[in-house]
């Protein structure tokens, strides 16, 4: 490999999936405004005309975001890159003073909060902007930079450390650094499982423990007759930031807590949030979570593998633009070229992901009424304003639930 040819596969791929990128939104966009006006007659009977056309105006109003989002993340990545911006924070990492591993974490410190400044006007729009205007934001300004900073303040407290140990593991564990940096972050990210429910959850919302005595004993009953066991069933104020409502499983091992947003339950009946937890159940009773885990363990290996053998290789920085060397700066460059190249191979993830909730709902409807189920997706998809009508090929590509259509027609088949 030579640095014009790895330059010239670096901007094949970003050409590639921007344009991969713009056309499938495109395409959403163009499919929901043609569907925008009739509603599909499975929903016709539980969904306004008025509201199925809101959702459809917030999928395009999102869609428009995202693509002028994939513009500027590319013209990002090609100034930071070929652009000299990466050079130019190396240098200033220099002024420091500090010796190779303090100058490496200066260096992605300074790349971090580069990256995070520019991209936080997009932020910006979406929550006060779009999520606003279609009235799903309930976050005040005051709430959004208090989360802004204790979110920065606890990327500091643990990615610091973690970081240097990385950067220290690159630097003395020899050849085999990759391995031990693997070995590294996955007990880290197990530690994090581990006590995201009751130590880092907490500082950004309120955990309450369900009080509704009926539901409780309605779920219990369900825990206990698919031998799932949890540290408790909690209640998130979720309506605090969003009127989005959902529901989910955190923690790890023993650790596990169910949590339910506040909103949720204000729209689903008992039964309803029954077949809903149940369908979350399915995902742990099939070993989803598991699998997933030990896919994301297995990539990571694999990557961290591929940055050793582009480590010590000049092409590697120099086809990049870059004209130093350093195992902080191969750390950078890795993790924001990587995406480029393994983007078109998302609809492999995608499509596992739709498989392993197809397998979660025939599970729910084994243990709870179908037409629970199904009731409860009308009521969210109606809620979140999710589209019903995705672009075929745009949900294949991205979409890790089935389309509203056929998830509940899949339902609909499953026996009684």
């Amino acid at each position: 490999m030579t640095a014009p040819l790895f330059n010239t596969l670096f901007l094949f791929a970003l050409a590639l999936s921007l344009c991969l990128r713009l056309f499938l939104a495109q395409r959403q966009i163009a499919h929901v405004r043609t569907h925008r006006n009739a509603v599909p007659a499975e929903f016709a009977a539980s969904i306004p005309l008025s509201t199925y056309q809101h959702a459809a105006d917030y999928t395009i109003a999102k869609m428009r975001l995202a693509m002028a989002s994939s513009l500027f993340d590319a013209s990002l990545l090609l100034v930071l890159t070929l652009g000299g911006g990466l050079q130019y924070l190396w240098q200033a990492s220099a002024l420091s003073g500090l010796d190779e591993l303090g100058r490496g974490l200066v260096f992605v410190a300074l790349t971090t909060l580069a990256s995070s400044l520019a991209g936080l006007p997009f932020t910006l729009i979406s929550t006060f902007g779009i999520e606003a205007r279609y009235g799903f934001n309930k976050v005040t300004p005051r709430l959004f930079i208090t989360d802004l900073l204790r979110s920065t303040l606890l990327s500091v407290l643990l990615g610091l450390p973690l970081l240097a140990l990385v950067l220290w593991l690159m630097q003395g564990a020899g050849t085999l650094w990759w391995l031990w940096v693997w070995l590294a972050w996955a007990g880290f990210s197990l530690l994090l499982l581990l006590v995201y429910p009751t130590l880092i959850a907490p500082l950004f919302n309120r955990f309450q423990p369900l009080d509704d005595k009926v539901l409780a004993a309605r779920i219990d009953k369900l825990l206990t007759r698919t031998g799932f066991k949890s540290q408790g069933i909690f209640v998130m104020d979720g309506s605090r930031r969003s009127s989005h409502g959902n529901a989910y499983f955190t923690g790890f091992g023993a650790a596990k807590r169910i949590v339910f947003f506040d909103t949720l339950l204000g729209t689903l009946s008992h039964a309803e949030v029954e077949a809903v937890l149940a369908h979350e159940l399915g995902h742990f009773k099939k070993r989803h979570v598991a699998k997933r885990m030990a896919t994301t363990f297995a990539l990571a290996l694999v990557f961290l593998f591929v940055l050793g053998q582009c480590l010590t290789n000049l092409w590697f920085y120099q086809g990049l633009g870059l004209s130093s060397q350093s195992y902080a700066i191969a750390l950078v460059l890795f993790f924001m070229v990587m995406p480029l190249f393994t983007f078109p191979l998302t609809p492999l993830s995608s499509l596992l992901s739709r498989k392993h909730e197809y397998e979660a709902d025939a599970f729910a409807a084994s243990e709870t009424a179908a037409s629970d189920l199904i009731t409860a997706l009308v009521k969210l998809y109606r809620d979140n304003a999710s589209t019903l009508t995705p672009d075929p090929l745009y949900s294949a590509f991205y979409d890790s639930h089935p389309p509203a259509t056929l998830r509940i027609a899949h339902l609909k088949g499953l026996p009684a």
